[in-house]
């Protein structure tokens, strides 16, 4: 199952389901995706093959609602959760290890000289991006850097308008910026040329997931890349496992990311 979004996260998301049919097929089981409308999500309507019982198992792919999953999860049903969790939803979930790897790109940008470092992202559309805040955060404060609240911008949206504003409210940038995913990356970097910055001789910008805009960007984005078929084999692991332990504690597996450094990061000038 997985929600109907428009932004930069669909091709992540899709890369994941390709990884979990192919990974279900060579299990022998047949794998039914169903797309949840924002209408259906919010009159918490499920599909007619859940209200009948008449799938093994349940993969819920993406941020529904913390309540619709719980209307998921009511059916009693097997469920794994894959790229999302909340303290309210008790089932398994395959996760990003966020905190450990947003620590590890704030590491690799002090590695280079930074000194000043900013952060890009919308801590409310997920707990995964609160969680790379606050590995972020932890990172700073491990490396003895001050926290410029300027630099700190936690309601942003993958929208050019939006990303010029909030360019232009800064008066002075940071050497470098660490964004929640490879969207904002993208405009991040296109917003600072169109301002007159030079990236990474000006500014230095970090990303995350190694998806296809840190590829395509001028000039190509540092990013932590997360493994999308790791994530469908674990989730499919974890399911047929679920699938013989029903009463067992749930899970949280968080996977591991690795840096891919590229031409956006950079020493900082003198």
């Amino acid at each position: 199952m997985a929600d109907e979004r428009l932004d930069a996260q669909k091709s992540f998301f899709g890369e994941i389901y390709l990884s979990v049919e192919q990974e279900t097929r060579g299990r022998g089981k047949h794998l039914l995706i169903q797309s949840i409308n924002k209408e259906s999500e919010l009159e918490l309507t499920l599909p007619p093959f859940l209200e009948n019982l008449d799938v093994d198992g349940i993969l819920i792919l993406s941020h529904l609602s913390t309540a619709y999953t719980n209307a998921v999860i009511a059916t009693g049903i097997p469920t794994v959760l894959i790229d999302h969790h909340h303290p309210a939803i008790h089932i398994d979930c395959i996760l990003t290890n966020n905190r450990f790897s947003a620590y590890e790109a704030v590491q690799h940008l002090f590695e280079l000289g930074h000194r000043n470092i900013g952060f890009m992202g919308n801590i409310s559309f997920s707990p995964s991006y609160y969680e790379r805040l606050d590995g972020f955060q932890l990172a700073l404060r491990d490396l003895g850097l001050d926290v410029n609240p300027d630099w700190i911008v936690t309601d942003a949206l993958e929208q050019s308008e939006y990303m010029m504003q909030t360019m232009k409210a800064i008066r002075t940038q940071p050497t470098a910026w660490f964004c929640v995913n490879d969207g904002l990356g993208f405009l991040a970097n296109s917003t600072l040329h169109q301002l007159g910055f030079q990236v990474p001789d000006d500014v230095s910008v970090c990303s995350f997931d190694n998806g296809q805009l840190s590829r395509l960007a001028t000039p190509t984005t540092t990013t932590m890349a997360v493994d999308l078929n790791l994530f469908g084999r674990k989730a499919v692991e974890q399911f047929f496992w679920r699938m013989e332990h029903k009463v067992e504690p749930f899970m949280e597996l968080l996977l591991p990311t690795k840096l891919i450094a590229r031409e956006s990061t950079a020493a900082p000038r003198s």
